[in-house]
């Protein structure tokens, strides 16, 4: 029989219930009825009983970095030999068996004990839930560490809010870094896990959006399923109100090359065979390829937003107006956005408890004339539950 246990309500269900375990019988053999012949142990069918011991802090709740202790202890005089196996590899052939996952997941542990004269098996599934980094008295409410910062070239690229040390400038508390043209983007972490709360909004990205000039960004979300403190997961977008507008390119892919003079426009191709160039103004000459970037040419890749909120009617007017949500840099006074709206790579709903990274990236495409290249600018990212 399969031990299975869910706590109801939760998100995602999870987990072990350690005090069910003694509880339920779960034990089974080839014959449950079968006499036990004397004489030679190996004719004996083995009865055994399987016991647990968890580090979990929580009652009926399994998570990324802790683990569990499975112990088989024999009940008669039978001879016989085990093994644990975890979804469908044998893990070990000894009396004890040490779960620690190294990632979220559902999880089969199957035990079998057996001889010549029969067998017992125990199953048990397991559902392993992210680890959660509790709010602390000293927990920031600013993202407080900056794991990457690749901008597309741009007019503020290599100044102060174009470079690392603008990055880490909204490290712990507001600043302003800018991203560069499309697909330019940087990358946070929370000292704490932000959890998603329902039907509530969980993020807010300071910005300096007006209203009538927005350069929207999109949000992208992480959970350390893994538990190593890394961005190295899997990432979720946020689904914007533009998220079906037609236009949009979830699959998009823009290469970028140093010019021959540094303070030259900055071609660009992109994978659905278009080219242009980040056009240099006026008001900012210096070099606006990063400066940091060895190589000739890099390529990113990401969603592009379509620019239909942009009137370059008026060439010494140009507005870009905001999107209906959804996007950092987009409505005026702050963006609040919802870690319910996250999507995976095939667009469909993700069910995330709460998330650790954060990532922002320049979502549009655009020259917007005397005002230069459209550019998300990023001026904090807070977790709206300490606020």
């Amino acid at each position: 029989m399969m031990k299975s246990f869910r706590k109801s309500g939760s998100i995602p269900a999870v987990l072990f219930s350690l005090g069910l375990v003694a509880l339920l019988n779960s034990c089974s053999s080839d014959d449950d009825n079968a006499p036990i012949e004397e004489g030679n142990a190996s004719s004996i069918i083995p009865e055994i009983t399987v016991s647990t011991v968890s580090s979990s802090e929580e009652e009926a709740i399994f998570r990324i970095g802790e683990s569990v202790t499975l112990t088989a202890k024999n009940l008669n005089e039978a001879v016989y030999e085990e093994e644990w196996t975890l979804n469908e590899e044998v893990v070990s052939t000894e009396d004890e068996f040490v779960f620690e996952p190294e990632a979220i997941g559902v999880y089969s542990l199957k035990y079998r004990a057996f001889n010549d004269a029969g067998e017992y098996k125990e199953e048990f599934q397991f559902e392993i839930a992210i680890r959660i980094r509790p709010i602390v008295e000293d927990s920031n409410s600013y993202v407080t560490e900056l794991f990457d910062y690749l901008p597309a070239p741009g007019q503020f690229i290599n100044t102060s809010l174009g470079n690392m040390e603008g990055a880490k400038g909204i490290v712990g508390k507001t600043g302003t870094v800018s991203l560069g043209a499309w697909g330019g983007s940087v990358v946070l972490g929370f000292d704490h896990t932000v959890l998603n709360k329902e039907g509530e909004p969980d993020l807010l990205f300071e910005n300096n959006a007006m209203s009538n000039f927005s350069e929207p960004g999109i949000v992208y979300v992480m959970a350390d399923e893994n538990g190593n403190g890394l961005p190295d997961d899997t990432w979720y977008e946020i689904k914007g109100s533009a998220h079906d507008m037609e236009g949009v390119d979830r699959n998009y892919e823009v290469t970028y090359y140093r010019p021959e003079d540094p303070t030259q426009n900055v071609p660009w191709t992109d994978n659905r065979g278009n080219s242009g160039e980040v056009l240099v103004n006026s008001f900012h000459k210096q070099p606006y390829y990063p400066e940091w970037i060895e190589e000739d040419n890099y390529t990113l890749r990401g969603t592009l937003l379509p620019d239909v909120n942009i009137d370059r009617s008026n060439p010494s007017y140009i507005t870009s107006n905001p999107l209906d949500y959804g996007y950092a840099d987009n409505i005026q006074g702050g963006d609040q956005i919802d870690i319910s709206d996250a999507i995976d790579a095939n667009g469909e709903a993700v069910s995330l408890e709460g998330i650790d990274f954060v990532k922002v990236q320049t979502g549009i495409q655009a020259d917007m004339g005397w005002l230069g290249e459209l550019s998300t600018e990023v001026l904090g990212i807070s977790d709206l539950n300490l606020q």
